[in-house]
């Protein structure tokens, strides 16, 4: 077996655990009793972790081999996910979840750095089909929280699959740990163009991640809420795993294509508001669920492109960078999910879900900038 394989597979580890959180809050929240107000605090304590675990963990990660950081962080993410299904406290789920998300957090950025480091040669076709493991298991992880609610199995058995995937994952890293990297010899090498850390190019693209992550969660975590008790409709999981079934073929894509990766970051920056604006104006269940469709495909590409661009900038501190990228991804995540939580009691899930939306001007006031850095950076280089 080869490692890219099982560090793709904790990347879709990744993406299952935050896309069945996601289905389950409305079920979380009816354990608990939360208001909507208080589901997006609760589910803002996860993404504070994942906004924390850079800061702690990124300079370790480029100190450290980073499989065996790897291996840690499974080890430490096996151990809370059976914490969670075998307890009934508020308290512990509480901890456990916050525990979950430094470490899926830790988890995601490293194994990036590490498949950039192992893999020159195909890093930039690689890193598309990489974040699309993750869309794939967001979209899995709602329907089998969907199955296991109807069957009576409840929503614990999210953690139950947490843990077997983990599982594996861990043994794979194992058994791959002294695998030899590959030699970069093809002209799309990732680390072409790269002349040394650029912390402005890295500090721009860290706003379009935070504001695109605190969008993408806003509204993941809510729309099964949205169709509940706005439409009636039990068609929330199915919305809420369409929109993230098509960043799968979002991503392949923006892989196949990197070298148009900050055009086709602009376009997902503007398409997004946009798209979010109609879903606001919608007046049926269905039509919601069909706009899920472009909504995901654009909201898809933006991470790929993303992590592209970002190598330009980084030079030989991929795991620093990828970290503050995380960093940001997790300021975004825990601001504006409670955020939406705080707008949509005042104003209603639509308008909560439209203010989010308008965040998007900075992002490409951001990219706009981040034109004029490379121009600045190329000129340096000559």
């Amino acid at each position: 077996m080869v490692l890219w394989i099982y560090l793709f597979l904790i990347v879709f580890i990744n993406g299952f655990e935050a896309g069945g959180y996601q289905a389950s809050l409305y079920s979380i929240g009816q354990t608990y009793d939360l208001s909507v107000t208080s589901k997006g605090l609760f589910a803002s304590v996860e993404l504070f972790a994942t906004m924390l675990a850079p800061l702690v963990l990124g300079n370790w990660a480029d100190r450290t081999k980073k499989l065996r950081c790897l291996l840690i962080l499974l080890g430490i993410q096996i151990i809370f996910s059976i914490t969670i299904f075998m307890s009934n406290i508020q308290l512990v789920f509480i901890v456990g979840i916050f525990f979950l998300g430094l470490t899926t957090s830790a988890l995601q950025f490293i194994s990036i750095a590490a498949l950039a480091e192992s893999y020159p040669a195909s890093g930039k076709k690689k890193i598309g089909f990489m974040t699309s493991m993750y869309a794939l298991g967001a979209f899995l992880a709602p329907l089998f929280v969907d199955f296991f609610i109807n069957s009576g199995l409840g929503w614990k058995m999210l953690f139950v699959s947490l843990t077997i995937g983990s599982v594996i994952a861990f043994a794979g890293v194992v058994i791959c740990r002294n695998q030899k990297a590959e030699t970069a010899f093809r002209t799309d090498n990732i680390n072409a163009g790269n002349t040394g850390f650029v912390v402005w190019g890295v500090l721009l693209l860290c706003i379009v991640m935070c504001i695109y992550v605190g969008f993408e969660n806003g509204f993941a975590f809510f729309v099964d809420t949205l169709f509940e008790d706005v439409f009636s409709s039990g068609l929330g999981k199915f919305a809420l795993s369409m929109f993230w079934v098509v960043m799968i073929p979002s991503r392949v894509l923006v892989g196949l294509f990197s070298k148009y990766s900050k055009k086709i970051l602009i376009a997902a920056i503007i398409a997004i508001p946009l798209i979010t604006v109609v879903i606001a104006f919608a007046n049926s269940a269905e039509l919601v669920m069909a706009l899920c469709i472009p909504l995901g495909f654009a909201c898809g590409a933006i991470y790929p492109s993303v992590l592209t661009t970002l190598m330009e900038y980084s030079g030989d501190r991929k795991a620093t960078a990828t970290a503050m990228i995380t960093t940001a991804t997790g300021i975004g995540g825990a601001a504006f999910t409670a955020l939406t939580g705080i707008l949509a009691g005042s104003m209603g899930l639509r308008g909560a879900m439209v203010a989010l939306s308008a965040f998007f001007i900075l992002s490409l006031i951001s990219v706009v900038v981040l034109g004029r850095i490379n121009i600045w950076k190329n000129k340096s280089a000559e």
